[in-house]
C-alpha cells in the first residue's frame, strides 16, 4: 500500500493533464482555474486506496476517481454562487472573478465533463458506477436542497442536520471509496462495508469544517472564517445553540440572528461567545470524534491487509484532526 502523497501525485498529474479546448474560452477557462487552485483531493484519493486496498490495480481506477473530484469541484463551484462566497482555496471564486452566470454555465460544463471521464472504465463496470455516480448525484442534489430550505426554518433538528450533511457531504466521498471497490471487483460485502466507513468519515469531515468555520485560523483554513454564523447558517453549532439556550443568552442570540449586516464583526464574536458559554466548542469535538471511531469500527470488519488498513486509519486521523 502507497502512502497518500504517492496517491495525491498521482490525481494531480492526471488533472494536468486535462485538455480544455481554447474557446469559448469563458466556458473553460473558468474550470481549469477551478481545478488548479488544489486542493486535499480526499475522495480521487480514497478511490484509488479503496482499489488497491481491495486488491486491484490503482491505475484501472483513474479515471473513476478523477471524474469524482470533477464532479466534487462543480459542486463547490455552484455553491459559491448559491452561497455569496467570495474565497475558495484562498482564491477568489469563479463568480467572482467572471460573473454568476459564467460560473453556472462552467459549473453545468464540469458536470458533463465528469460524467464523461467516469464513463472511461471498463466496459464491464460502466453500468455498476455510473448507478453509484448517478445516485450519488441526486443525493447530492438534495443535501443542497434541503440546506436551502433550512434557512427559511427555525425547527431545524440535529437529526435532520445531520441527514442533509450526509446526503450533501458524505455520500460523495462513500461514493469515492465504493467506486475503488466496484473496480477492484470487490464483493458487496466489503463495498458496502468502505462505503460506510467512508459515509461517517464525511460526517466527521463536515462537522470539522462546522468547526473550523468559528475557531478555524482563516490563513491556514482557505476562506474566510465566521461565514456561516454571519448568514444564520443552520450547522450543527447553531441548532445546537438555538436547542440549548435559555435566559440572557436565547434573548441575545436571537437578537444577533435579526441583526443588520453591518455589525458582521461584532455578531461573529457575539455569537461565537455564546456557543462557547453553551460548551458547543467541546460538543462538536465530541461529536466528530464519534463519528470518526464509527469510521474506525466499519473499517476494522473490511477485509483487507493491515498494512492497508493502518492507510486508512492515518487518513482519518489526518482529516479529523485537520486545520483546512
Amino acid at each position: 500500500m502507497q502512502n497518500y502523497n504517492h496517491y495525491l501525485n498521482l490525481i494531480n498529474e492526471a488533472i494536468g493533464n486535462i485538455k480544455y479546448p481554447e474557446q469559448p474560452a469563458q466556458l473553460y477557462a473558468p474550470i481549469a482555474y477551478t481545478m488548479s487552485l488544489g486542493g486535499k483531493r480526499i475522495r480521487p484519493v480514497l478511490t484509488l486506496m479503496t482499489c488497491e486496498a481491495m486488491g486491484g490495480d490503482p491505475s484501472h481506477a483513474i479515471n473513476a476517481a478523477l471524474g469524482i473530484e470533477l464532479f466534487h469541484n462543480f459542486t463547490l463551484l455552484h455553491d459559491d454562487v448559491m452561497d455569496r462566497a467570495l474565497v475558495r482555496r484562498g482564491k477568489p471564486t469563479v463568480h467572482v472573478k467572471w460573473n454568476d452566470n459564467v460560473a453556472i454555465l462552467s459549473g453545468d460544463a464540469m458536470l458533463t465533463m465528469a460524467t464523461q471521464i467516469v464513463s472511461r472504465v471498463d466496459d464491464d463496470l460502466l453500468r455498476p458506477i455510473l448507478d453509484l455516480f448517478n445516485t450519488t448525484a441526486m443525493e447530492i442534489y438534495e443535501g443542497q436542497q434541503w440546506d436551502m430550505d433550512f434557512e427559511q426554518r427555525s425547527d431545524v433538528t440535529v437529526d435532520e442536520y445531520i441527514n442533509m450533511i450526509r446526503l450533501k457531504t458524505s455520500v460523495l466521498l462513500g461514493c469515492a471509496c465504493k467506486a475503488g471497490a466496484i473496480v477492484a471487483h470487490a464483493d458487496e460485502r466489503n463495498a458496502s462495508l468502505i462505503y460506510n466507513m467512508a459515509v461517517n468519515l464525511g460526517l466527521a469531515f463536515q462537522l470539522q469544517d462546522d468547526y473550523l468555520d468559528v475557531w478555524g485560523d482563516p490563513a491556514t483554513f482557505g476562506k474566510e472564517t465566521g461565514g456561516d454564523i454571519s448568514n444564520n447558517k443552520k450547522t450543527f453549532l447553531l441548532i445546537n445553540a438555538m436547542n440549548r439556550a435559555t435566559g440572557d443568552d436565547a434573548t441575545e442570540l436571537e437578537q444577533w440572528l435579526n441583526i443588520d449586516e453591518s455589525f458582521h464583526e461584532q455578531k461573529i464574536a457575539a455569537v461565537t461567545a455564546i456557543y462557547e458559554r453553551l460548551g458547543l466548542k467541546e460538543l462538536s469535538r465530541q461529536a466528530i470524534e464519534d463519528y470518526s471511531q464509527r469510521a474506525i469500527n466499519l473499517l476494522a470488519q473490511v477485509d483487507m491487509s493491515d498494512d492497508a488498513r493502518q492507510a486508512f486509519q492515518a487518513l482519518i486521523a489526518k482529516l479529523i484532526n485537520r486545520e483546512k
